[in-house]
């Protein structure tokens, strides 16, 4: 079984649900009713070692922020605001307590910035390896939740930030190539210490101008083959317009590496991933510069299933290649390091 078959199995048999419950499995956060008006936005991410992160390289500061990132970038890709979180931590026998202390300083750091606060968890032993669960708990207006099911054909397909940097810089660490070269360190950096578009979530959800909405964690391919099956929906993208793939020559080049793939399946950008009428173009990118942030327009969404990218050829001519699904996939072998 893939992952996705797993998530599908699971979500198969889960059985009845509260009349509380909005939303449950499939989407970024489940959605719980809290009153009238708002809902609560829950959602949890694992952090293990030698899988997520390698302890030779990833500073523990910038992971225990980063522990934090991953999971309140899932709430800002639903418009909420991180408002709770829980730490479970397995640690191995003799544990470095100096590292664990500076991984504590990192989260509880990140959590002041993104406003939530750490209210508890477990702390257990653990026989193979480092290991950090965080549940996040989030609230919402119940009317400007985003879900990944609105897609509409004619949408476009948005991203913010850059593709592919987060993979340029996990494999540039992990072969330990060019590390005093300064020119490569925000690709580093994002693998590291990525930032969460909480703020830039909450206004496009705000504006009621965005149908979709998910955030980019397993690579464009298969985040964007997601949202298609939870709409009903295909998607065309365009090679061409993948922001941030230029910037990658030369670490592609020096990693042996096609900054094409990094864009289209790296994966951990933590950018988001939306959709939207083409008419409200200029209205978003308004949206996305008061917050500080770029959007880039890299598709449409079309009728029938699946993801499809267009590369324009030397010759003039364009080449189409299905892509759903292609990024990362924790049951294929992959590691970090």
């Amino acid at each position: 079984m893939n992952e996705l078959q797993i998530i599908e199995y699971i979500a198969g048999q889960a059985g009845p649900t509260d009349a509380q419950l909005i939303k449950g499995i499939g989407d970024d956060c489940a959605v719980i009713r809290k009153d009238g008006t708002r809902v609560w936005l829950l959602t949890m991410d694992t952090l293990i070692e030698s899988v997520h992160f390698n302890s030779s390289f990833h500073p523990p500061e910038k992971l225990g922020r980063k522990a934090v990132s991953v999971n309140v970038s899932d709430v800002g890709a639903m418009g909420g605001k991180p408002v709770f979180v829980l730490l479970s931590a397995g640690l191995p026998h003799g544990f470095d307590e100096a590292w664990f202390r500076a991984f504590t300083r990192g989260l509880t750091d990140a959590c002041r910035e993104y406003g939530c606060c750490l209210i508890g968890g477990d702390t257990v032993a653990s026989p193979g390896g480092l290991s950090f669960t965080l549940t996040v708990i989030g609230e919402a207006e119940a009317d400007q939740v985003v879900y990944r099911s609105g897609a509409r054909p004619g949408d476009t397909v948005w991203v913010s930030g850059e593709l592919g940097l987060a993979a340029a810089g996990l494999e540039l660490l992990s072969a330990g190539l060019a590390p005093d070269n300064r020119a490569f360190d925000h690709f580093r950096e994002k693998h590291l210490n990525p930032q969460a578009r909480v703020t830039l979530g909450r206004q496009l959800a705000a504006s009621g101008l965005v149908h979709a909405m998910m955030d980019l964690s397993d690579g464009l391919a298969t985040d964007l083959a997601h949202l298609c099956k939870q709409s009903g929906v295909g998607a065309l993208l365009h090679a061409k317009d993948f922001p941030g793939v230029a910037t990658l020559a030369a670490a592609a080049e020096l990693a042996g590496s096609d900054p094409l793939r990094w864009a289209i399946s790296g994966g951990e950008d933590y950018e988001l991933l939306f959709t939207a009428d083409p008419g409200d173009r200029d209205h978003l990118i308004r949206i996305a510069e008061q917050c500080g942030q770029s959007i880039s327009p890299v598709g449409t969404i079309g009728t029938g299933a699946g993801v499809t990218l267009i590369q324009k050829r030397i010759d003039g001519t364009s080449s189409e290649m299905a892509v759903a699904y292609q990024g990362f996939d924790h049951f294929r072998k992959q590691t970090v390091g």
